[in-house]
């Protein structure tokens, strides 16, 4: 074989193609028999061309694993030296690199079974060798040896460290440098133990440095090695930066500024950043970063793109991400730097950095919300000046950050309707399409979350929409439909005129078929389904019909945004139709489980190695680094397929919800598609499957209580071992949601791990609390987790609403971990949700709430001061609810709540609900204690300020005090009969008092007519009519 293989070796390098395909045949023929494996192994050793060695190492590595387990000892033996004289003795690089690489896929098989107890050894060696060859073939080896056999090298992992560190620092020879940097690479990637990771820090400095050198002799590719482990780096749970996060930010803002470069080495260093600002954020604070990032980042925002580069690598694209990136995790010392690169660019020269200036402010606009909201006049006349540019570019921009401000700067921005919505008006009519796509996202924003403010503007608004629904592009018709149902949730029952109109228009787009045009058909049915909600099931049951046909015969055309938004018709017409919705439960359910049932989506390209299906023999060339297994060669996810399933999932719990016990045959398989979408791995679709499980329809009772038990036993899953927080706040509101409507019953078997689950949130350490280094944060640089915090702490009142006294002992696991939320340092939000949660869980716990008050009280007199009127209310609210259910021990802060409470009964207080929730604390102090509280001072202050304005869940509080002192005779109050009188004549006129309220009130007006008689008649006759007459119906008879 051995002669007859060489001249096919040979034949193969021809470039006679016939001779090529003869030889690649013959080679494919004795390729099946063992003998191969020497064959080539010899002619490794002593074939005489270059070119033919490597080959041969090429064809062994493709054919070893077949065949190894097969050969006999010495034939093992014999191929084993053969590579290592080929690694040792070639003069070829590339024969020697194919020799490593055949190498490394032996080991895998051998080393495991003890068959090779000399390849380490060799390679140690080797990579102290005075031959620069040598230790450069040792460090590839070890680099692809960590694939096979890693763990053979856990023992050496000390050695090994301080190899890689000496090769990293070779002051010979620039190919060990990289051979050092490439192994490097491959053992951080390995290396799982923390202790063992952290030494790498040691390597940063040697990584910069082989970094610079490639990059200054043009090896980028080298280079970008150096960033992919930084940023492996980077994602380990272990700190393994340090102070060297200060060099590798230097590097990289280095390399993202140098137009020089290539556009994949600039997006790398730009990735790593951005890495940073996600996983290391307390790094970037700790050592002064921030600013300094920004200083780069912000201009890369005014960086052109090459018109033939890839957009997902363009500069000002990557630089935009991580300012977002950095804008959500380091708020405070983001927006300052943002705001005065906008405010300069705004003014400069070059439209590129006026377009910037506006860009910047609608990234940063998530994340650094609050400090836009206070300076909101400011940065709107940066943008609309910039709305007014004369270069498209900038206008297009500009509306853009509006369409940004509109999501995310809610409510304040709608305050502003006057001066923006003017300017939105104006760029619909813009010359550049691009404007006006971006007028119509930006329109479509800001009118989502108006009310009826949108009124004086609305029949323009419709005139300019409907015109250009009509007489645009498809693309501008699909925006322009966005805007229209943005238009139409606003103005509610003021749309109902045009709702007619769009209605017929929507006709036509919802029976397009042709590909480019089922984009419109999704937005089309996708607004049908928004008016319908306007309109109401009365004008919309008679016309329903034809647009049902059209949107479930939209099915069959294969477009899975036009099955995602049909999805949300159906869930809306649903939601308004109610139990007719019935009729189409067997059209529209099958369609939805159809759409959940969908293959995930994962779309994988596997590269086969096995010679067979391989064009020729793969290419010979020695970077091929074909594996004896496949490889994944690209991993892309379909979002489409995902937007489709959460749409179809909430159909699913909206179906149900609606449709009540008609629902039942399809609960037992909605149940299971729920259940599984909850650990689905995509956090759209768990958040929809969570919400969806609230509302499962039974058979029977037996049938609700199976399916909320998985439903709470899935939630305690979710609570800690989800990584999104969106999902695990929605899991915990679904939670205190059941409690709520099916109390403790419901919940009694998952208790224990209920607690369990809301203790680890609370001490912030589940999955989703863990994705983000905090380890430098200060608690002053918290931000409060209005997401996730808020619906944790929720959970505790609904405890203790479902188990009264009973709950004591779960709140004493719970409390400290609680009041960590309180402190000075933490975010003034933070202790607002604290001290509502503690009124909450007073008002319902009970009497064992009497074992906290020292605690607590000190905390809500405080906050009575603060400067956040919602503070300041739910202060209020908790000393009353101390006071009620806190016993004696309250008695000794008496003084203090009241010295704290006057000053929201004055006119200086604005929020008329704080001075609400203050009277409700006065009552229930009265209630507790009355003997503690200076009537004659208090309660020509309390009365004052009656009746309630605003909070009317404090009245039976307030007027059940007042009335129980009025029906004791209570002298002091009986002082003030005229304001008695006027407010119990408030009161009983009031439609927004209940009836027990009113006949409570009723009863202590009648007690003051038996007391007084006729001296109450010039009382009642200074009230008005209707005042007179409802109060007199609660006179006494007779």
């Amino acid at each position: 074989m051995a002669q007859s293989l060489e001249l096919l070796l040979i034949q193969f390098l021809m470039p006679d193609n016939d001779a090529r395909r003869q030889a690649e045949e013959q080679i494919k023929r004795l390729a099946k028999d063992p003998q191969v494996v020497p064959a080539l192994a010899q002619h490794l050793r002593t074939a005489k061309t270059p070119n033919v060695r490597q080959l041969a190492a090429v064809l062994l590595r493709k054919k070893i694993t077949g065949h190894w387990a097969k050969l006999p000892p010495q034939l093992k033996l014999l191929v084993k030296q053969s590579l290592i004289e080929s690694i040792t003795m070639e003069h070829s690089p590339p024969v020697r690199k194919a020799s490593a690489n055949v190498v490394s896929i032996i080991a895998k098989y051998a080393v495991p079974a003890g068959e090779w107890p000399d390849l380490l050894p060799f390679l140690f060696q080797c990579s102290q060798s005075a031959q620069e060859d040598h230790r450069e073939v040792a460090l590839i080896l070890f680099s692809s040896l960590t694939e096979t056999i890693g763990n053979a090298f856990q023992p050496h992992l000390a050695g090994l460290q301080a190899l890689l560190l000496k090769c990293l620092q070779d002051d010979t020879s620039n190919r060990v440098r990289v051979a050092a940097l490439k192994a490097v690479g491959s053992f951080i990637e390995f290396t799982n133990d923390g202790d063992e990771a952290i030494k790498f820090r040691q390597f940063i400095p040697s990584i910069l440095n082989v970094a610079r050198q490639c990059l200054s002799s043009g090896d980028e590719d080298v280079a970008i090695i150096a960033f992919e482990i930084f940023d492996e780096l980077i994602e380990s749970p272990a700190p393994l930066l340090g102070d060297s996060v200060k060099s590798i930010v230097q590097f990289s803002l280095e390399v993202c500024s140098s137009q020089n470069l290539e556009s994949n080495t600039r997006h790398q260093a730009i990735q790593i950043i951005s890495w940073l600002a996600k996983y290391k954020h307390g790094s970037l604070k700790k050592y002064n970063l921030v600013i300094p990032i920004l200083q780069v980042m912000c201009p890369l925002l005014a960086e052109s793109a090459d018109a033939d580069e890839d957009d997902d690598l363009a500069p000002d694209r990557a630089a935009a991400e991580v300012i977002d990136t950095m804008a959500l995790n380091l708020s405070k010392h983001v927006f300052p730097t943002v705001f005065e690169f906008a405010s300069v660019s705004s003014q400069s020269a070059n439209p590129k950095f006026r377009e910037a200036s506006v860009t910047a402010l609608g990234v940063v606009s998530e994340g650094c919300l609050e400090l836009m909201k206070d300076k909101l006049e400011s940065v709107l006349h940066i943008v609309l000046g910039a709305l007014r540019d004369p270069e498209q570019m900038v206008r297009g921009a500009a509306s853009f950050a509006l369409g940004q401000f509109a999501e995310h700067l809610q409510p304040e921005i709608v305050s502003h309707y006057g001066s923006v919505l003017p300017c939105i008006l104006n760029a619909l009519e813009d010359a550049s399409d691009e404007v006006k796509e971006k007028s119509y996202y930006a329109l479509a924003a800001f009118c989502e979350d108006m009310g009826e403010e949108i009124l004086p503007f609305l029949d323009p608004l419709m005139g300019k929409l409907l015109a250009a629904l009509q007489n645009s592009p498809r693309n501008l018709q699909d925006t322009c439909m966005s805007a229209i149902g943005s238009v139409a949730t606003a103005a509610e029952q003021a749309f109902i005129p045009y709702a007619e109109r769009v209605l017929e228009l929507m006709k036509s787009f919802m029976v397009l078929t042709n590909d480019e045009d089922l984009r419109s058909r999704a937005r089309a049915t996708e607004l049908v389904g928004i008016v319908a909600m306007t309109a109401g099931r009365a004008r919309m049951e008679p016309i329903l019909l034809p647009f049902m046909e059209a949107a479930i015969s939209g099915f069959g055309l294969e477009f899975s945004e036009l099955r995602e938004y049909t999805h949300g018709f159906f869930s809306n017409v649903a939601e308004i139709m109610d139990d007719s919705f019935t009729q189409y439960l067997p059209h529209v359910v099958p369609l939805a489980f159809a759409s959940c049932n969908l293959d995930d989506g994962s779309a994988v390209d596997i590269i086969e190695s096995d010679d067979e299906n391989i064009n020729g023999f793969g290419g010979v060339s020695s970077d091929d680094e074909a594996h004896d297994e496949p490889r994944v060669r690209n991993i892309s996810v379909r979002t489409g397929v995902l937007d489709e399933k959460a749409a179809a999932t909430q159909a699913l719990g909206l179906f149900a919800l609606h449709t009540k016990s008609s629902y039942a045959p399809y609960l037992e398989q909605t149940l299971k598609i729920l259940v599984r979408h909850s650990g689905y791995f995509h956090e759209d679709v768990r958040l929809q499957a969570i919400i969806a499980l609230k509302c499962p329809t039974g058979k029977s009772k037996r049938d609700a209580w199976w399916g909320y038990g998985l439903i709470v036993a899935y939630r305690v899953f979710t609570m800690t071992g989800d990584d999104d927080k969106e999902v695990v706040a929605q899991a915990c509101t679904s939670v205190a949601d059941i409690i709520k409507d099916y109390g403790y019953a419901a919940i009694e078997p998952y208790m224990s791990r209920l607690v369990d689950a809301t203790l680890v949130l609370l001490k912030e350490e589940s999955a989703c609390q863990q994705l983000e280094d905090d380890s430098d944060m200060d608690d002053d640089d918290t931000e409060h987790d209005e997401v996730l915090m808020d619906a944790v702490s929720d959970l505790l009142p609904a405890f203790a609403k479902s188990m009264g006294s009973h709950f004591a002992p779960i709140f004493a696991n719970l409390f400290e971990p609680l009041m960590k939320f309180a402190k000075a340092s933490r975010p003034l939000q933070d202790r607002t949700m604290v001290v509502a949660c503690l009124a909450e869980v007073a008002q319902d716990m009970g009497g064992p709430i009497a074992g906290y008050v020292d605690r607590v009280m000190p905390l809500a007199i405080k906050e009575l001061a603060s400067s956040d009127a919602t503070n300041r209310r739910n202060a209020a609210f908790c000393v009353g609810e101390l006071c009620k259910n806190g016993g004696e021990s309250t008695l000794k802060y008496y003084g203090d709540i009241l010295r704290g409470l006057f000053p929201l009964f004055g006119e200086p207080e604005p929020d008329d609900a704080v001075r609400d929730n203050a009277a409700g604390a006065v009552a229930r102090m009265i209630m507790a204690h009355p003997q503690a509280v200076p009537l004659n001072q208090v309660l020509p202050v309390f009365l004052k300020v009656l009746p309630l304005k605003e909070d009317h869940e404090e009245s039976m509080a307030v007027y059940s005090c007042v009335s129980t002192l009025v029906l004791s005779s209570n002298q002091q109050i009986l002082a003030l009969v005229p304001e008695l009188v006027n407010l119990f004549a408030q009161v009983v006129v009031s439609p927004v008092e209940t009836a027990e309220v009113k006949a409570q009130v009723g009863r202590a007006f009648a007690h003051l007519i038996s007391l007084y008689g006729h001296q109450m008649q010039p009382l009642l006759s200074n009230l008005s009519p209707a005042h007179a007459s409802a109060l007199g119906a609660f006179a006494p008879k007779g």
